[in-house]
């Protein structure tokens, strides 16, 4: 079967810095898989390479059987590829509806006719609400986002990622800044978003990781230590050092 995401000898160097080497992944349709390493492993860099922020040295990434390695951002967008960030991207003088509803008329290509009121926007408000309640927000839905605690900001972003109808959904450290009970909720409703998009995530939190991963690769140096289940990826004596901080140079 092919992947739904894929990438063959991915490499990504800053002048003699090798920040990505090498890195051959594939992911398969409805995965949940989550990228780990320390700081400075290059997990946030090859996001950057798979969704086309920064342009690849050299290797590619295929988004089923296409190759788009040289498509910019907007371009993966609408092939079906979202991200968020590790600082969240909001309206924060708009409503959680609001918010929503926008995301979804730029889907559809009416973003540029701005609605007197969300209730004139009648099948772009039905999504949204839907969208949002799938999200556990409905209740939130009339509340100004910046009003809202910091981990259902986040829900808000998942949301508005999740309004371009994404096939691949790529989090760069959702959890970030959320307060540990908060946390594990939000990884509650991202695994049980639909099967039909595929996550990719990156956490530091290696207790929501093994909670919530099928499987896990470990980055160390920009490259690829391993890959597994999480049983084999816990049992693994290599990652054990990495995060014990005995091969940090590794």
């Amino acid at each position: 079967m092919t992947a739904a995401l894929r990438t063959s000898g991915l490499s990504k160097h800053f002048g003699a810095f090798k920040a990505v080497s090498d890195v051959t992944l594939a992911f398969p349709h409805g995965a949940r898989h989550a990228l780990i390493g320390p700081n400075g492993a290059g997990k946030t860099t090859l996001i950057n390479l798979l969704t086309g922020v920064l342009p690849a040295t050299s290797g590619d990434v295929f988004l089923g059987d296409e190759r788009i390695t040289a498509l910019p951002p907007h371009e993966r967008v609408k092939r079906g590829m979202t991200r968020t960030f590790q600082i969240n991207t909001l309206f924060p003088g708009l409503t959680v509806l609001e918010s929503v509803v926008l995301a979804v008329a730029e889907r559809r290509g009416r973003a540029g006719v701005w609605f007197r009121t969300v209730a004139s926007a009648r099948e772009e408000t039905d999504e949204a609400m839907a969208l949002i309640g799938s999200l556990r927000l409905g209740s939130d839905a009339n509340a100004l986002t910046r009003n809202l605690p910091y981990g259902k900001q986040r829900l808000v972003e998942i949301a508005l990622a999740l309004a371009t109808r994404p096939r691949i959904l790529l989090l760069d450290e959702p959890a970030a800044g959320i307060p540990a009970g908060e946390s594990a909720e939000l990884f509650g409703v991202i695994a049980a978003l639909p099967r039909d998009v595929t996550i990719l995530f990156i956490e530091h939190d290696m207790e929501l990781v093994f909670r919530f991963a099928e499987r896990i690769t470990v980055l160390v140096g920009g490259r690829v230590l391993t890959e597994g289940a999480p049983a084999e990826i816990a049992a693994d004596p290599r990652v054990r050092e990495v995060y014990l901080g005995e091969a940090q140079h590794a």
